[in-house]
């Protein structure tokens, strides 16, 4: 159903939001934190922010959740040679963070697993910590990861947050 509220929050969610939740120096600390993490096991973790959605996506009531699952396939996060790429989303108008998994990690990771991850990062945002809440949510993640594919691996797909 559509909601005015939500479609108010997007309309005006400007780019000096994220640039004041995440500047410069924040996106280059969540790199590196992808970074380091991917060096802890053998996945991919691919960190997108988005702004807000589409007008078209507010009026058919797109959730976080769809958006994530859709971004996971235009951004290839799939396209791994083990099949375990992991897109967070993080949708900022809605306070939002979501996880999305490949099918590498199915049975081996529960969904409540993973929304406590987001939650960690959820949390943090809420209480301004962006940069904080971004290097814990990818360190829960890792962990998370590191239980089922303990093994680095080559570096498939960049490390630098995709900012939308």
């Amino acid at each position: 159903m559509f909601s005015i509220g939500r479609f108010l929050r997007h309309a005006f969610m400007t780019r000096f939001h994220v640039q004041r939740a995440f500047p410069k120096h924040v996106l280059k600390r969540i790199e590196a934190a992808v970074e380091a993490a991917e060096k802890m096991h053998g996945c991919e973790i691919r960190f997108a922010l988005e702004r807000e959605l589409t007008t078209a996506d507010l009026l058919m009531n797109v959730s976080p959740r769809q958006r994530a699952v859709r971004l996971f396939g235009e951004l290839g996060v799939w396209d791994t040679e083990n099949n375990n790429g992991v897109l967070i989303y993080v949708l900022l108008a809605d306070h939002d963070v979501e996880i999305v998994v490949d099918r590498g990690f199915t049975g081996r990771v529960s969904d409540e697993e993973w929304s406590r991850a987001c939650h960690v990062m959820e949390q943090a945002y809420r209480n301004g910590q962006f940069e904080q809440g971004s290097v814990d949510g990818i360190a829960a993640t890792s962990a998370l990861i590191a239980r089922h594919f303990p093994t680095a691996d080559r570096n498939e797909q960049g490390n630098a947050p995709i900012v939308l």
